[in-house]
């Protein structure tokens, strides 16, 4: 095998392992793992030493870090093969199995989409007594999301909001945070800019808190021209610049209410997560949180990823 063949596989074995922490394992946490080819338990674990530290979001306690949900139905923003993978890994069962797991070390908040048979998911674990507080991705009609699964929250989410700021129609996502209180949740906006954040703020949105993808995966062609001097990029709307973070991170802390920032991980580009974690919360506030998809094909991502979390946070 060529050394440029042998590097890619190792790469992308390593991306189709996802997000993986550096916590250890307890002696009651190993007795939780189910062994390859055997029946998952479907049903709530005990708790574990490890415990996610939680924040006040409006009226609930929930965890600083939030599982996320694209991993489950098959939304890499990697390739149409690593999409797949995830997809056919994950039968209800996981989902559930992983939902579960993030119960027992103290996730206990879930960045639900209405997606492939995810509310039929979703009701199945609450019917085993599996118990998550819901902030949504919310399209352009939010009636049937929340009306299916009450959620905590709902943000306009960042794929259409920010077509509308590129569109000069900004004043319908202004008009949609109406509509959304309305039905009686927390609202929100997403974006994968800053300034769309910076955007709603300063014009008054009616927001309770926002999301922030920490890397501008939408920029349009003529963008990515100006940014990489001419230079044109394969699958523009999935490349992932290091300058992009930091300019996010700004914005959300001058932003006074709780914000969310998701692909962290540069959506599992990363191999190592401590990095990122550490930048992440040594960026945000601590009424801030994060969405991570788990994907534990390869590795226990729900207790390494806790493990961090509960380590970085007792640091700081």
């Amino acid at each position: 095998m060529s050394d440029t063949r042998r590097s890619f596989l190792q790469t992308a074995a390593g991306v189709a392992a996802g997000i993986t922490g550096t916590g250890t394992a307890t002696a009651a946490d190993a007795q939780v793992a189910q062994p390859a080819g055997q029946p998952l338990a479907c049903k709530p674990f005990p708790p574990s030493e490890i415990q996610v530290p939680k924040m006040k979001f409006g009226k609930a306690e929930i965890s600083r870090l939030i599982c996320g949900v694209n991993a489950f139905y098959g939304f890499s923003h990697y390739n149409q093969i690593l999409s797949t993978i995830m997809k056919e890994y994950n039968t209800q069962e996981r989902v559930i199995d992983t939902l579960h797991q993030c119960n027992r070390y103290g996730i206990n908040t879930y960045n639900f989409v209405m997606a492939n048979r995810s509310v039929e998911d979703l009701k199945k674990f609450e019917s085993q007594g599996g118990k998550m507080h819901l902030i949504c991705q919310g399209g352009e009609d939010a009636a049937p999301l929340v009306k299916a699964v009450k959620p905590l929250a709902v943000y306009a989410q960042g794929e259409w909001v920010d077509r509308a700021f590129r569109e000069g129609r900004m004043d319908s996502v202004k008009e949609w945070c109406k509509k959304v209180r309305d039905m009686g949740t927390m609202v929100g906006v997403g974006s994968h800019k800053p300034e769309v954040l910076e955007l709603a703020e300063e014009k008054g949105f009616d927001t309770d808190f926002y999301a922030g993808c920490v890397y501008n995966r939408t920029r349009s062609r003529d963008e990515w021209e100006k940014v990489l001097g001419g230079e044109q990029v394969e699958m523009q709307n999935d490349c992932y610049l290091r300058s992009d973070p930091p300019r996010m991170y700004k914005v959300m802390r001058a932003i006074k209410k709780p914000c969310f920032a998701f692909k962290v991980m540069a959506a599992g580009r990363i191999g190592n997560p401590e990095p990122a974690f550490r930048g992440a919360y040594k960026s945000i506030k601590p009424i801030d949180g994060v969405f991570i998809g788990m994907f534990p094909r390869v590795k226990d991502e729900m207790q390494e990823n806790a493990a961090l979390v509960q380590r970085l946070l007792s640091r700081a």
